[in-house]
């Protein structure tokens, strides 16, 4: 089993096709392959690294408590210790939230960056259109956390899927590989939900930030992540976005060919822009 020591901890990686580097950052509950129905479409023209975040599945678990820095960390020490500084770094999810931040600090790194849906919930604090869905978020994601602690990892795998994430009965449409998946990562979500910072970003960094971005959202996905995306298109210089028809928040999974077709196209668009792009007036 492929893994690499870095930050303190060993990552569980893998190594697909060749070109300039991808790497493929997931969110919450799940692992590396997230991205099995995409990985054949993106390795035709990258070399890319999938690979499980501390605490997911087969990369270890620490007792302390973790933080999304930690994770940021964790991908910087990967793409150094594998040699493939800067890579374009795609994300899902809270994928999304570790890479921004990464971006702000270690913006070397990156060729580029392409966020679906980031959940950075911070950034609308002074949105009163989005507080109603927010608290409600907000509620269901103490009463997963109480499960996880009580033990019944299940029980909140599936109130995740179906009030925060998905939608009501995505759960029972899961295959029970993921399942098993979800259920195995619930003590990794507990842990996420108690950092401080898990949806926060310190947004006077970020019109700092020069690397093309692309932030893509679903059309069948909650509005609140739009409005996510309108906050960071307003903040950072070199955003462009997009609307991925027929796809909720796990494209990757769910519209994997129209999935892989969009972020192709923000590749090669990144790959065209100048090292420094030029800044919207």
């Amino acid at each position: 089993m492929p893994v690499v020591h870095v930050n303190g901890v060993d990552i569980y990686y893998e190594l697909h096709g060749a070109g300039e580097p991808l790497v493929l950052v997931h969110g919450s509950w799940s692992d590396a392959t997230r991205w099995s129905a995409v990985l054949p479409g993106m390795a035709d023209s990258f070399q890319v690294v999938v690979y499980d975040r501390r605490g997911h599945t087969r990369s270890e678990r620490p007792e302390t408590q973790g933080s999304l820095d930690e994770d940021g960390d964790d991908l910087a020490g990967l793409l150094e210790s594998l040699g493939l500084v800067p890579a374009h770094v795609v994300t899902s999810s809270l994928g999304g939230n570790i890479a921004l931040r990464l971006a702000c600090r270690r913006p070397d790194l990156f060729r580029s960056l392409t966020c679906h849906e980031p959940p950075l919930w911070g950034l609308l604090a002074d949105d009163p259109e989005s507080q109603a869905i927010l608290s409600q978020s907000a509620r269901s994601l103490e009463a997963v956390g109480s499960r996880i602690e009580a033990g019944d990892h299940e029980a909140a795998a599936r109130q995740f899927a179906d009030e925060v994430a998905y939608g009501r009965g995505v759960w029972d449409q899961l295959s029970p590989e993921v399942k098993q998946i979800f259920v195995r990562n619930a003590p990794t979500f507990l842990d996420e939900l108690r950092d401080p910072d898990q949806v926060t970003i310190d947004a006077d960094a970020l019109p700092a930030l020069e690397m093309p971005i692309r932030l893509t959202q679903g059309s069948e996905s909650p509005p609140v992540f739009a409005r996510v995306i309108d906050r960071l298109e307003s903040l950072i210089p070199t955003v462009t976005r997009e609307t991925i028809p027929g796809a909720g928040h796990i494209p990757q999974a769910t519209t994997p060919d129209v999935y892989v077709e969009v972020t192709k196209r923000a590749l090669r668009g990144a790959a065209a822009a100048s090292p420094h792009p030029r800044r919207r007036k």
